[in-house]
């Protein structure tokens, strides 16, 4: 069996990530499309609108064959590592095509990946923002800059494809009509994750229905959506109570900034007060809520890092064809594939995703590791 890969969130699952899934089958003639998908903490420093639970069902029952949990210490990470991450585990299952949506699917990522590998830019600096450092790198090498979220992504794919040592071959599509970024729904089939979180939180039924499978209509107007502002009281105590001496170790804190963050605590209302208060030129809103993550869930830089060193697969869910491709594939893994989560695993080395577990559902209130099987369809 061959197998085409997607790197998603699907927060939530709408309009455009199923054309992407359709579309990736028929360009590459694959057997079993297997899905990374983020867990309940998301790229841009958030929670997931619905519980990873809920959003592997939906792709499973919009054309996904398998899905496998991007960890939490990827998941939340710059563009650079975001990407690693799912390339990587890709890679690992043995997956030969990965297919992704651009602004600018005619650009050359290849070439620009290349130009720029030769220059050995580092990304590594936390006190500037990753798109400030990759702009200016790319600007320098190739005279050119990608202003687009998802142009940059694209072109993180390529940078981590090149680093393996049996790279993958890559497909950029392009996005369909919306934006990223968009805000309204103007459109009578597409829209943005944005738009469709915003009206969903209004409860604008009527304005999501056209732009979401049906499945994914169904999930949002009878779950408890999620979002920053429900898990702000948590936080507040984080930042209130330990000591800046522990915080200034979080994952992606910046010096100094565990003080200002500690400070604007103090008087914030909510978590967007708060956020505004702590913004400055120095970092961006998405940079922020990374930190601000980082705290909630206490994850440290160096826990982080050890963690993407030893990475593994965990199965969220499969129908008839994800299972045979796994059965396929399972003897030449590399890495542990976990199916469920067991003491020694929630202490060790899942430790980290079952802690970013434990603190969603104090506001979910659904188990999200301990006594969770995989799907099956």
């Amino acid at each position: 069996m061959r197998a085409v890969g997607l790197i998603t969130e699907y927060n939530p699952l709408h309009n455009g990530h199923r054309y992407h899934i359709q579309t990736a089958k028929q360009l590459t003639g694959a057997d079993c499309t297997v899905v990374v998908m983020s867990g309940n903490w998301l790229q841009r420093g958030e929670p997931a609108i619905l519980d990873k639970w809920t959003r592997a069902k939906l792709a499973l029952q919009n054309g996904a064959d398998l899905v496998i949990e991007l960890p939490v210490y990827f998941a939340t990470q710059p563009a650079h590592l975001f990407a690693r991450g799912g390339v990587t585990l890709l890679s690992a299952l043995g997956v030969r095509h990965l297919v992704f949506g651009a602004e600018h699917p005619q650009l050359d990522f290849a070439r620009l990946a290349r130009t720029l590998a030769e220059q050995r830019a580092d990304f590594s600096a936390y006190n500037a923002t990753f798109a400030t450092q990759f702009n200016a790198a790319l600007q320098a090498a190739t005279g050119v800059t990608l202003t687009h979220a998802n142009d940059m992504l694209s072109f993180c794919y390529y940078v981590a494809n090149q680093q393996l040592p049996r790279p993958m071959t890559l497909l950029p599509i392009q996005r369909q009509r919306a934006d990223h970024a968009d805000t309204t729904i103007d459109d009578r089939h597409f829209a943005s994750g944005t738009a469709i979180r915003e009206a969903a939180f209004a409860r604008q039924w009527t304005t999501i229905q056209p732009v979401v499978p049906a499945d994914t209509f169904d999930q949002l107007q009878r779950q408890r959506l999620q979002r920053w502002a429900d898990f702000w009281p948590f936080l507040q105590y984080q930042l209130l109570t330990v000591g800046v001496a522990q915080s200034g170790q979080y994952d992606q804190m910046a010096e100094g900034l565990e003080y200002r963050m500690r400070e604007k605590a103090q008087t914030a209302t909510d978590f967007d007060d708060f956020i505004h208060q702590v913004k400055s030129k120095r970092y961006t809103y998405t940079r922020l809520q990374r930190v601000a993550t980082a705290a909630l869930l206490q994850l440290t830089q160096a826990e982080v890092q050890a963690a993407q060193a030893q990475p593994y697969i965990r199965v969220l869910g499969f129908n008839a064809t994800g299972q045979t491709y796994l059965h396929q594939v399972k003897k030449q893994l590399e890495w542990p594939l976990y199916t469920k989560i067991n003491k020694d695993l929630r202490q060790h080395a899942m430790n980290l995703d079952y802690r970013a577990g434990r603190v969603y559902e104090l506001v979910n209130g659904q188990s999200q590791d301990l006594y969770r099987r995989p799907w099956r369809f």
